[in-house]
């Protein structure tokens, strides 16, 4: 995670957060275009996350849940007005993205199967998001209409040559995605917290419900060659996880819906 200073207006931001922003030291650890994340540096730390009206609301109710399973931060306050804020406390300790993790990747591709092994066994029949393979297959959908693709950022084995060539898997296998499993959503390295190797909690759970755990394999998968730079520990987190579990035909469909965002 990269932390740059910065200074922000804060008579910007809704009355109830102006006290902790006020006396907080801020930085800016955006990621994405789509939302704005600041750290506020104050006692053990705060994460303040701000976006479109309306496109936090399902990661606020899924970072409760989490929360709740002891595997999230602290939901502090959630306020949707001219647009989203979300406040959590920080999760102690380093993503799995830090040099101290990446330095060590045999043990690091272990841990990550083991901690995703550990999730998908949870028990989900009270998850407020139970449909996320259909939510999942709409948004392809919907951004297939809008022009969507992007196939640029997989590796060569999950690449397609078009947009008509991933849609026409979409079309064809979407349906044999299942809704069984308690997900992530987007199981990247940046995403797990570790504490000296120890699962601490897991961030940014704006896809998280009840879907197809395939999903997380993917972006497992995905992680692990985007940030060790190498795919050479493909077949090593599938042996981790459980061969056995994995269909690696599942894996095609979920980046032919993938490419389209």
């Amino acid at each position: 995670m990269e932390l740059k200073l910065v200074e922000i207006d804060v008579e910007k931001y809704p009355d109830e957060l102006r006290p902790l922003l006020s006396s907080g030291v801020i930085y800016d650890s955006s990621c994405s275009p789509e939302a704005r994340v600041i750290y506020i540096d104050k006692n053990d730390g705060y994460f303040l996350k701000s976006a479109r009206k309306g496109t936090l609301e399902r990661e606020a109710t899924m970072t409760r849940y989490f929360q709740n399973k002891g595997l999230s931060a602290k939901v502090l306050t959630y306020v949707s007005d001219t647009e989203d804020w979300l406040l959590t406390e920080k999760v102690h300790g380093d993503d799995c993205a830090a040099a101290m993790y990446l330095e060590n990747p045999k043990r690091l591709c272990d841990t990550i199967a083991e901690t995703l092994m550990m999730l998908h066994s949870l028990d989900y029949s009270d998850c407020p998001i139970q449909n996320h393979t259909e939510l999942y297959l709409a948004g392809a959908k919907k951004n297939k209409q809008m022009g969507t693709y992007d196939n640029s950022s997989f590796p060569d084995s999950f690449g397609y040559t078009s947009s008509d060539e991933a849609w026409a898997v979409v079309e064809s296998s979407g349906k044999l995605l299942k809704t069984d499993t308690l997900l992530h959503g987007d199981y990247c390295l940046p995403n797990v917290i570790l504490n000296d190797w120890k699962l601490s909690g897991f961030i940014d759970l704006d896809n998280a419900g009840v879907g197809d755990k395939h999903v997380d394999i993917f972006w497992a998968i995905w992680s692990l060659h985007f940030n060790l730079r190498t795919n050479e520990y493909r077949q090593r987190f599938i042996d981790a996880y459980g061969r056995e579990k994995i269909d690696e035909s599942m894996l095609q469909i979920v980046a032919a819906v993938e490419v389209f965002g």
